[in-house]
């Protein structure tokens, strides 16, 4: 198995090749990428089980999502029988909720590395604010340990970015998953930086809009609501953008053949 290596123009390619996927069958990704906002609306209201499971689930949640956009490309219509079908192939639920655990643990571990040794400044900041009624002092604690956190959270995410469909259409271990996904994404981090800026930018301009409906006297309330369906489309075409994500550097295959890991080029 071998990783292609891409120019960074990719990043933005991917987010073209996500819409146009959308576009093809936009009520179906519409309404996965509202179930999918409803899950992280209850991870948010329920820590710290709720963000936990949710982590656990994304696995999941990408395979059903890979999959989907290949019917989609293919030209099949999506029914909703047509969704946890990727699932019930023998042992690929299983080994996504075993990658599932093991991201949820890496990341419990990489908060628990980068914030305890800043307990004592983040335990003084929070008391200075709740005296002076400012949060700053408890956000300028934080600076440092959140720096720390991104940057071992990008690795851990690079790890598992690709380990889904490497797992469940390729027949990798998850060992071998994971090795795969983080050179991949190593190989390839420009586009990916790329990509990661050109979605930071667009939800960033859906927020501008809404600021503009604000400014031109339209009242907050409602102005958040029609924000929702414009952020749920956008998150549908991230979701579709993860489909050319894979299949620019991996390819399409789905033969649960075992490929010799020694044939990527590192």
């Amino acid at each position: 198995m071998q990783a292609a290596f891409l120019p960074a123009t990719y990043g933005w390619q991917w987010v073209r090749d996500g819409l146009k996927l959308f576009i093809k069958q936009p009520l179906a990704v519409f309404t996965w990428a509202l179930a999918i906002s409803l899950l992280v609306m209850f991870a948010s209201f329920t820590p710290p089980v709720g963000p936990l499971l949710f982590v656990a689930l994304m696995p999941v949640v990408t395979l059903m999502t890979l999959s989907a956009c290949k019917h989609i490309e293919a030209g099949r219509i999506m029914l909703p029988s047509m969704w946890p079908q990727p699932l019930t192939r023998p042992g690929v639920f299983k080994k996504m909720m075993i990658i599932g655990a093991l991201y949820a643990g890496l990341s419990i571990t990489a908060g628990l590395l980068t914030f305890l040794p800043f307990s004592s400044a983040l335990t003084e900041g929070m008391r200075i604010a709740s005296i002076e009624k400012d949060l700053t002092p408890f956000l300028s604690a934080m600076q440092v340990p959140l720096i720390l956190f991104g940057v071992i959270y990008m690795v851990i995410a690079s790890l598992f970015w690709h380990a889904p469909p490497l797992v469940a259409w390729h027949g990798l271990r998850i060992t071998q998953a994971l090795f795969f996904s983080g050179i991949a994404c190593w190989r390839n981090k420009w586009p990916f930086l790329v990509y990661g800026v050109s979605w930071v930018l667009i939800f960033l301009f859906i927020d501008l809009c809404a600021g503009i409906l604000v400014s031109i006297g339209l009242s907050p309330e409602l102005a958040g609501t029609i924000q929702i369906p414009f952020n749920i489309a956008a998150s549908g075409v991230l979701y579709c953008s993860f489909y050319p994500a894979y299949t620019s550097v991996f390819g399409i295959e789905d033969t649960h053949a075992h490929p010799d890991i020694n044939e990527i080029n590192t």
